[in-house]
């Protein structure tokens, strides 16, 4: 074999081997990022990380029948270990809490229970979950597909219980460190945006919430 035909030979399996080592690569590449991408595990762990989480919120109904949504506003405690606290400050005063036994509704220095098959009672054991980052509770009634990282994520609940399919067609909820915005579409054609602001997750429960969630 000529000086040449050896040089092009080599040169041949030279590329070859580049081509061959190129594709490994990649194909590492791909699994590393994959076993690296956000999943539901990891957002369920960070939005369970806080024990008290104190936030502001403003409610938009928007309902097919008004040419303009309802708005109402308040605050919200929300307490790993006990439950939330749906504090309604506008346009009326009305304080609910919502926990693994119910919902109860503030009645002068009472808390009165609900009724537990409502509309209402669903939307806030909903709330309850998706704040909480109970995602194995969400997967028996909804699937669940999860967009983007911690810092900014995305997900879509599809409602799967004929309960839920009743009530919502979809909800999207977007967050970051915490949950920050929840949209629920309804079948009727309705639908109620949630948006969370002012959350912090560094102030422990006042003795009048431990009080509240106590009773």
């Amino acid at each position: 074999m000529s000086p040449k035909s050896c040089s092009s030979e080599l040169a041949r399996e030279m590329s070859g081997r580049f081509k061959k080592l190129a594709a490994t690569g990649f194909v590492l590449m791909f699994l590393c990022s994959s076993a690296q991408a956000f999943d539901l595990q990891q957002l369920s762990t960070q939005l369970a990380r806080p024990q008290v989480i104190h936030g502001d919120f403003i409610q938009e109904k928007h309902l097919r029948a008004l040419p303009k949504p309802l708005i109402s506003t308040g605050t919200f405690v929300l307490a790993k270990d006990h439950g939330l606290l749906w504090q309604l400050k506008t346009p009326l005063q009305q304080d609910y809490r919502i926990t693994a036994q119910g919902i109860a509704r503030r009645n002068g220095s009472e808390w009165q229970m609900l009724p537990g098959k409502s509309a209402g009672a669903e939307q806030n054991r909903l709330f309850l979950a998706v704040l909480q980052g109970d995602s194995s509770g969400l997967q028996r009634d909804f699937e669940l597909q999860l967009q983007g990282e911690a810092s900014h994520w995305q997900l879509t609940l599809t409602p799967r219980s004929v309960l839920l399919k009743q009530i919502f067609t979809r909800i999207n909820i977007d967050g970051g460190e915490l949950v920050q915005r929840i949209e629920l579409q309804e079948t009727q054609g309705d639908s109620t945006l949630l948006k969370l602001q002012n959350s912090v997750s560094n102030q422990p429960l006042s003795d009048a919430e431990q009080h509240d969630f106590a009773q």
